[in-house]
């Protein structure tokens, strides 16, 4: 699992008949400092998520087959819609690698 940032829909002109009903989405991945991914995802969305908005992915396939069939070619999800994010900022480190700010 991880984070993306909703960036807009994607409206397919053909699709796998198990995907019938199934809502696009453009994502860009979080990286753990914040910063976006390089490239581009399309998720499956159930939950509604809106443009903007920070979302948990899951890309197992799992969730996707229980939801779509065992058929589906569909492997990335919307997992949940992340309300809010607390992360602390990691440690700063020193050109040896060891970490600052710690007793020794």
């Amino acid at each position: 699992m991880f984070l993306a940032r909703i960036d807009g829909t994607v409206v397919p002109a053909a699709k796998h008949e198990s995907l019938e009903g199934c809502r696009f989405l453009i994502a860009q991945r979080l990286e753990s400092d914040g910063s976006l991914a390089a490239e581009p995802l399309v998720l499956t969305d159930w939950m509604g998520a809106a443009q903007g908005a920070t979302v948990l992915v899951s890309s197992d396939g799992d969730i996707a087959r229980q939801r779509y069939g065992n058929t589906t070619p569909a492997r990335m999800v919307v997992a949940g819609i992340v309300d809010a994010l607390h992360a602390p900022k990691p440690l700063a480190t020193s050109q040896s690698g060891s970490q600052t700010g710690r007793a020794a």
